[in-house]
């Protein structure tokens, strides 16, 4: 299925078509607000705009008004910075479908967009099985349940933060794969550029030290300029 995203910022639109790509998604990429509102109306096959505010040449709501003063009826969800109610309502009331607030998890967007496409009578999207959202997850005799939200290690409860928490389930949900820093803030702390990659180095080392009490076997594996894995000892 092909999607437009109208964005601005390269970071952004690289964590978003990345991801999205992943998921199955074709993305088209628009840098501001006026080549976007032509990609729109010229091309019918987008199921789906993901449309960011704040733009160069034409904002957000410019041209979500433009496309639906245009009887364009494609789904349209819009990105922003600015969360607060007045923001929403003057998107929602411009014509947006959906509108979420930055900084977002990449899980989060793919909901509201499948949510969105399911709206579309014509377009089949499959609903995500209650099985694959929540499981234990397992690793070696590291458990974690994303019902209870709770960790033990050897029948040992872990007591986590919810950053820890957060972190730990991504790890637990990528075993044996490498993963970046940004990687790791991107779906951990969500699309937020204003945070530095060292938060990351941080709360792994929180997480090392919960984990590996009493000398436990060391788990989360740092690969030297790659980044973290999460890999019982062989």
């Amino acid at each position: 299925m092909k999607l437009l995203l109208i964005e601005d910022e390269p970071a952004v639109v690289s964590v978003i078509t990345r991801g999205l790509a992943e998921a199955g998604y074709e993305v088209s990429v628009a840098p501001d607000g006026a080549s976007g509102l032509r990609m729109a109306l010229d091309n019918p096959s987008f199921v789906l705009i993901i449309l960011d505010v704040m733009l160069p040449n034409m904002n957000g709501i410019e041209v979500c008004r433009s496309l639906r003063n245009a009887q364009l009826s494609t789904p349209i969800l819009m990105l922003t910075a600015l969360g607060t109610t007045e923001n929403i309502v003057i998107g929602l009331d411009s014509g947006a479908d959906d509108y979420l607030v930055k900084p977002f998890k990449l899980a989060e967007l793919e909901a509201r967009i499948r949510s969105l496409l399911r709206r579309k009578s014509n377009i089949a999207v499959p609903v995500v099985p209650a099985a694959e959202q929540t499981a234990v997850l397992q690793l070696g005799d590291l458990e974690l349940n994303t019902d209870t939200k709770a960790a033990n290690r050897q029948g040992n409860t872990i007591q986590l933060t919810a950053t820890e928490y957060r972190l730990l389930e991504y790890l637990m949900k990528n075993p044996r794969k490498v993963l970046s820093r940004m990687e790791i803030l991107e779906q951990v702390w969500g699309i937020d550029f204003n945070t530095n990659t060292k938060v990351v180095d941080v709360y792994i080392n929180y997480l090392r030290k919960k984990i590996n009490k009493n000398n436990l076997p060391e788990l989360i594996q740092t690969v030297t300029g790659l980044g973290y894995m999460l890999k019982e000892n062989e």
